[in-house]
C-alpha cells in the first residue's frame, strides 16, 4: 500500500530541545494509532550494512524486514498496512537532535512522555499511541510508561534491562563495563555531549541518585503491557523478568519464548499476536485479547524437543515447589537432605581448576522452571574479597554438557564466538554472579525465590571469617530425562565469557583460595523451582 512519510519533522520537548521524528503513517484522512520506537540507533537504517551485519550475525536475512525499518523496531511496511502509523524519533543528543544525550535515564522517560503527547494532537491520529521494539527500545517503555503520558494506550517491552546498575554495569558488584563501553563509543552520536557512563561506574561505585534515577519507577507503570522475555539474554533477561514482575499493569502479559529475540520480534506468528494485542488497546477492537494467558512460558531441553506457550496465570507456574539441594563437599553432590557432618570444598584463584561443582542425577522427567539461586557459606583464604560465578548446567546421562544456540545461525563461525562468550547466541545453563563484600540484601527487594542487593556498602570479609551469601540465578525453564544430571558450577572466573561478541571480558578480582561449606551448621544449598509432576 501506499505509505506517506514525513521525515525529520521538529518536535519541542518540555525544556525547550528540539528533537526530530520520522513518522510513517496511511494515506487518507482516517485517524490511526501510532507505535513509537524510542532509541538512540538513527531513525532508519533499514537494510543498511550496518543492521544486516548484527542480523547476519543472528541468522536472519536481510528480507527480514523492509527498507522503512529502524533498528530493533517495528517495520512501516508492516504496521501502515495494518492501519497504524509508526514514529522513529532520533532522540535527544543523537543525529541532528538538540541536546546532551544520556543512557537509559529517567530523562528518557520525560522526553518519551512529551513525544507521546505531541503525536496523540496530531491532526492524523486517534488519540492512541503505544510503544514496541527490543532492546533500548523495550527500556525507553518502562521510562515512558513511569511518566504515566495520559495518551499511551499499550507498550510491547520485549527484552531488555531494567535497571542500568544491576544489569549492565555491576552486575553482582562487579564493575563489568565492556558492552557499556560499546554502547556508548558506538552509538548515540550527535553534535553535542554525550553521557560518559563509564566515568560514572569509576566514581560512583555503589548505588547512588544517578544510579537510581537509571532505574524506571516500576509502581506508576500502569498501561497494558505485553512482555515477551527469554531465559538465554544474559544481557536483558533479569531485567525483563523484574520489570514484569514490579510494574503495577492489572493488564500486563509475559510470553517467554526458548530463542533470541530478533528473530522471536519479526516472526510472522509473533507479529500478528501483537497485532491483536494492539488492536485490542489501541484500536478498540473486540478480539478477545483478555483471554490470553497471563503467562505463556517455554521449557527448554537443549536437544531439539523445547515446549513453548504453556499457558499459566503466574510466573513460576502454581505448581511449582521451590527445592533446596544441598551441596556436599564430601562426595561433590546434591541432595535433597542436609548433610550432617561440615566439611568443605575448595579450590585455588591461581590454580586449573579454579572451580568446584556439585552433581545430582535424575531418576524420572523433572522440569524446573522459575527462580533459582543459590545459598553459600564462602570464606576467602589469603584475600579480603571474592568475586564468585555460578552457573547451574544441564547433562545428558553420560556426562556431557548440553547446549543450544538461540539463533538459526549455527556456522564454524559461530560455534568459534560462542566457545566462550557471545552468550546472547548460546545458551549453556543458568548462570548468576556476586562480590562477597556486596553481599547485604535488600529488605524491600529480597524475596523468598529472588535475592536482591542493596549495593550501597562494602562488607569485606576479614581473614578466616566464613560468611553466608544469597546468590540470584537467571530465572529458567529446564527438563531433565532420566538418567539427565544436572551440575551446579561455583568457581573465580567468569564461565560464560562476554555477553557479545567482540567486548572486553571481565576478570574476576580474586586471589589466594576458596573455600565453599557444606552440611552441618553452614548447609549451603542450591534452591531450584521444581515443578511438582505430572
Amino acid at each position: 500500500m501506499d505509505i506517506l512519510f514525513e521525515k525529520d519533522v521538529p518536535l519541542k520537548l518540555r525544556d525547550g530541545v528540539t528533537v526530530h521524528v520520522d513518522v510513517f503513517r496511511p494515506l487518507g484522512s482516517e485517524k490511526v494509532p501510532v507505535i513509537v520506537a524510542y532509541s538512540p540507533y538513527g531513525k532508519g537504517q533499514g537494510t543498511s550494512a550496518s543492521v544486516m551485519g548484527v542480523f547476519g550475525l543472528v541468522g536472519l536475512n536481510n528480507n527480514v524486514v523492509s527498507g522503512l525499518a529502524k533498528f530493533e523496531a517495528p517495520d512501516p511496511a508492516f504496521w501502515v498496512a495494518q492501519g497504524y502509523a509508526i514514529c522513529n524519533p532520533d532522540i535527544r543528543g543523537v543525529v541532528d537532535s538538540e541536546g546532551d544525550s544520556v543512557i537509559w535515564d529517567r530523562q528518557d522517560g520525560r522526553d518519551g512522555h512529551d513525544i507521546v503527547e505531541w503525536l496523540a494532537e496530531q491532526a492524523w491520529c486517534n488519540g492512541k499511541v503505544g510503544m514496541s521494539g527490543t532492546s533500548y527500545l523495550a527500556v525507553s517503555q518502562w521510562f515512558t510508561a513511569a511518566e504515566q503520558p495520559a495518551h499511551l494506550a499499550a507498550i510491547n517491552p520485549w527484552e531488555g534491562v531494567s535497571d542500568v546498575y544491576r544489569d549492565l554495569v555491576m552486575r553482582g558488584g562487579m564493575p563489568d563495563v565492556g558492552f557499556a563501553r560499546q554502547l556508548q563509543e558506538g552509538s548515540f552520536f550527535g553534535k553535542n555531549r554525550k553521557e560518559d557512563l563509564l566515568a560514572e561506574v569509576e566514581k560512583y561505585p555503589l548505588i547512588n541518585e544517578l544510579w537510581e534515577n537509571k532505574i524506571p519507577e516500576f509502581d506508576r507503570i500502569t498501561v497494558p503491557a505485553y512482555v515477551v522475555a527469554s531465559y538465554s539474554n544474559t544481557l536483558h533477561t533479569a531485567g525483563t523478568f523484574r520489570a514484569w514482575r514490579r510494574i503495577a499493569s492489572n493488564d500486563k502479559w509475559l510470553r517467554i519464548h526458548n530463542g533470541q529475540e530478533w528473530p522471536d520480534y519479526y516472526d510472522e506468528r509473533n507479529r500478528a499476536d501483537l497485532l491483536r494485542f494492539f488492536d485490542r488497546y489501541l484500536k478498540n477492537v473486540e478480539n478477545d485479547w483478555e483471554q490470553t494467558p497471563p503467562v505463556r512460558y517455554s521449557v527448554l531441553d537443549l536437544e531439539g524437543g523445547d515446549r513453548v506457550d504453556l499457558p499459566a496465570t503466574r510466573f513460576p507456574p502454581t505448581d511449582v515447589v521451590p527445592t533446596r539441594f544441598y551441596l556436599d563437599g564430601r562426595s561433590r553432590t546434591l541432595t535433597l537432605d542436609a548433610p550432617a557432618a561440615e566439611f568443605h570444598a575448595s579450590y585455588a584463584v591461581a590454580s586449573n581448576p579454579n572451580a568446584v561443582s556439585f552433581l545430582t542425577r535424575f531418576d524420572e522427567e523433572t522440569v524446573i522452571v522459575g527462580y533459582p539461586k543459590a545459598h553459600l557459606w564462602v570464606e576467602a583464604r589469603d584475600a579480603d574479597d571474592m568475586d564468585l560465578f555460578v552457573l547451574v548446567q544441564k547433562l545428558d546421562k553420560y556426562g556431557t554438557p548440553l547446549q543450544a544456540f538461540t539463533v538459526p545461525n549455527q556456522s564454524a563461525m559461530a560455534h568459534d564466538l560462542t566457545d566462550h562468550g557471545a552468550t546472547i547466541l548460546r545458551y549453556k545453563g543458568s548462570d548468576g554472579r556476586l562480590r562477597v563484600s556486596a553481599r547485604h540484601l535488600d529488605e524491600k527487594l529480597a524475596t523468598g525465590d529472588v535475592p536482591a542487593h542493596s549495593f550501597d556498602r562494602v562488607e569485606k570479609p576479614s581473614p578466616g571469617q566464613i560468611v553466608d551469601i544469597e546468590i540470584d540465578l537467571m530465572p529458567m525453564g529446564l527438563a531433565f530425562y532420566p538418567g539427565q544430571q544436572l551440575r551446579f558450577i561455583v568457581s573465580s572466573r567468569n564461565l560464560l565469557g562476554t555477553l557479545m561478541p567482540a567486548i572486553e571480558e571481565y576478570v574476576g578480582a580474586n586471589s589466594g583460595q576458596h573455600v565453599i561449606h557444606t552440611g552441618g551448621g553452614r548447609a549451603s544449598y542450591l534452591q531450584l523451582p521444581v515443578q511438582a509432576r505430572k
